[in-house]
């Protein structure tokens, strides 16, 4: 078993203030990456059901062209709402 008594706790409330933002901020990035991936699996979901008949071991070229038409619209999409968060977070900030 670990022994953590020689960790050293921080005991200025500054220090916490700073432990707390930066623990905050790693949750947050966390969760943006949860979303993220979960984003890509229904992606993966939708692309699939509409571009995959019947699996095989080799893709026709109306399968290959339907996948990369879902991929195209899925970057396309993401890329157009991050763009929109964005402009929206500058002019919430000025």
């Amino acid at each position: 078993m670990a022994d953590f008594s020689s960790f050293d706790m921080p005991s200025s409330g500054s220090s916490e203030n700073v432990d707390t933002a930066e623990l905050q901020r790693l949750i947050a990035v966390e969760q943006q990456k949860a979303q993220f991936q979960a984003q890509v699996h229904n992606f993966t979901d939708v692309c699939w059901d509409k571009c995959i008949e019947k699996p095989s071991s080799k893709l026709d070229s109306r399968t290959e062209a339907c996948l990369v038409s879902c991929v195209e619209r899925f970057i396309d999409t993401t890329l157009a709402i991050t763009n929109r968060f964005t402009q929206m977070v500058q002019k919430g900030t000025h």
